[in-house]
């Protein structure tokens, strides 16, 4: 059963991307694949998996590592991440986020997208860092267009 995300991220709500587990320093996330999250072979575009990945192992930085936390309150963003595709990904996939190592900047995690049956589609490792708001105002990011 799907639970809420910590934070609203409108593209998660795009894709469809479902918060199945979010404690001990590891996060599930879900997705059933749709038509329009494919690529011309009619499988998972590699952006779709890039996201799952990414996601997972961003929330992994923040979930509580013992029952008696809470959450990590600050957000993050991704330094780098690197992935690597084993099978292509069809109908109704998992992606498993742990966090490997926290320090009070950055967190290193990994990630794995399995299929229905549990096969591995796809790993990646991250770094992330931690941030308490962005430079361009808190959450908004601020549009040159935008009049004052």
């Amino acid at each position: 059963m799907p639970i809420p995300f910590a934070r609203h991220v409108p593209f998660l709500d795009l894709l469809g991307v479902e918060l199945l587990r979010f404690e001990e320093g590891e996060t599930e996330i879900a997705l059933t694949l749709r038509e329009e999250l494919c690529n011309s072979w009619q499988v998972a575009h590699g952006g779709v998996v890039m996201a799952l990945l990414d996601v997972a192992m961003a929330h992994a930085t923040r979930a509580p590592r013992k029952p008696e936390e809470e959450p990590d309150p600050r957000g993050v963003v991704t330094i780098e991440m690197k992935s690597t595709f084993m099978r292509p990904a069809l109908g109704r996939v998992r992606c498993i986020g742990k966090l490997l190592h926290r320090s009070a900047a950055l967190a290193f995690c990994e990630a794995t997208l399995v299929d229905a049956e549990g096969g591995r589609l796809a790993h990646a490792t991250g770094t992330f860092k931690f941030l308490s708001g962005l430079p361009a105002g808190g959450r908004r990011i601020h549009s040159p267009e935008a009049s004052d």
